[in-house]
């Protein structure tokens, strides 16, 4: 009896082991942030890809990524931001599926290298009990670097210099277009002057020529009237 018990609790022991073992569901073979550095402030996003390596389809049930981070005083703050897609989500044997988890920085954070670390929550289908059972929880550390706030503020000088040449340039742009405009309006004018002068030069000529014709006209008509008897 003694034996019988023991070998029944055995077997139990087995099966509970196989099912330990087959909680290892998931895995994170990649997580990447969107840019190699941030500035204060900044919004951006982390990429992470989940693969299962099991023998039955997973669900990733929750994506998180967990932030230790310095504020400029020296507070220490975490935060966790967790993935935009909606979840659960099922993923088929030997398949991978990618994952967006937006993340935003304090504007008075302190500069420096932060440790991200990306979480997945995953559930295993149990064909046998034909239910989910939860599964392991996967890590991928990161690194992401906060720039210097002086090196924020001289860019924004250096940005905001760019954009005043611009608007000087754009400025000198317009300007030389109305000294070009100017130009074509005078030459405009000159020319107008040119045929107004020679409009009335050319009348000058045509009523002297007239008046000369008129006053020899009348001077021989009076001539011919005194030679009458």
């Amino acid at each position: 009896m003694n034996k019988k018990l023991a070998f029944v609790s055995l077997l139990s022991f087995l099966a509970l082991m196989s099912v330990l073992q087959s909680a290892r569901a998931a895995t994170i073979p990649s997580a990447a942030l969107d840019r190699d550095s941030y500035f204060a402030g900044e919004t951006g996003y982390i990429t992470v890809s989940v693969y299962n390596d099991e023998s039955d389809r997973i669900r990733v049930t929750e994506l998180s990524a967990s932030v230790n981070y310095y504020y400029a005083d020296g507070t220490v703050y975490v935060q966790k931001f967790f993935s935009s897609e909606v979840l659960p989500d099922e993923i088929d044997v030997g398949q991978t599926a990618s994952y967006i988890i937006p993340i935003s920085l304090p504007t008075n954070i302190a500069h420096g290298f932060l440790d991200p670390v990306v979480e997945a929550r995953t559930d295993l289908w149990w064909a046998a009990g034909e239910r989910w059972t939860t599964s392991e929880r996967p890590l991928y550390s990161l690194k992401l670097y906060v720039e210097s706030s002086y090196k924020q503020s001289y860019e924004n000088s250096q940005e905001e210099l760019a954009n005043t040449e611009d608007q000087l340039q754009t400025a000198q742009e317009q300007l030389t277009s109305i000294e070009n405009q100017l130009e074509e309006h005078q030459l405009l004018i000159g020319n107008l002057n040119s045929m107004v002068i020679m409009f009335a030069a050319t009348t000058l000529v045509f009523a002297t020529v007239a008046a000369f014709l008129g006053f020899y006209m009348f001077s021989k008509r009076a001539r011919a009237i005194q030679q009458q008897p």
